[in-house]
């Protein structure tokens, strides 16, 4: 089998940023955009606990599918398997620079974000009880540094 373009990123060499991981082209002539919102250096930083990284998608999630200028362009945020960051999936023909200013915005969110995890109850999640709104918070200030630098990574290492 052909190796699909996301293994073939040099994981040794990747950093903390925003990447462009893929542009999808759709029937109606459209543009998906799938970004790589890496939040450690994979293989050489500790991958994200399962519950700090629930939690991040809770209000990611909600909070980009309530945001006024993006809400009807998001296609679907979610974690990744290795539990190193997430992916968005964006209408639209985009660049990491487009979505930086989104991005520091959802993180600022969730670093500042206090009270009850929106969806976090048995109604609502498969697994309601996994979720550290306290680590989240530390992991998603530690992420916006990453954004807010004038270098941030945006693209992918050789």
């Amino acid at each position: 089998m052909e190796k699909i373009p996301s293994f073939t990123i040099n994981h040794l060499t990747l950093e903390p940023g925003l990447y462009v991981s893929r542009r999808d082209s759709m029937a109606d002539g459209g543009v998906i955009t799938t970004f790589d919102c890496r939040m450690t250096a994979p293989n050489r930083e500790p991958a994200l606990s399962v519950s700090a990284l629930h939690t991040i998608e809770h209000l990611a999630a909600t909070f980009l599918r309530n945001h006024p200028l993006w809400k009807d362009r998001v296609i679907y945020w979610g974690p990744m398997g290795c539990c190193t960051g997430n992916y968005l999936l964006l209408k639209g023909e985009l660049d990491s620079v487009d979505v930086l200013p989104l991005m520091r915005e959802t993180f600022e969110f969730i670093s500042g974000f206090e009270g009850q995890v929106p969806g976090a109850t048995p109604r609502d999640c498969g697994n309601y009880l996994l979720m550290n709104l306290p680590e989240a918070r530390i992991v998603a200030r530690r992420y916006l540094d990453v954004l807010n630098r004038k270098d941030c990574p945006t693209n992918y290492p050789e």
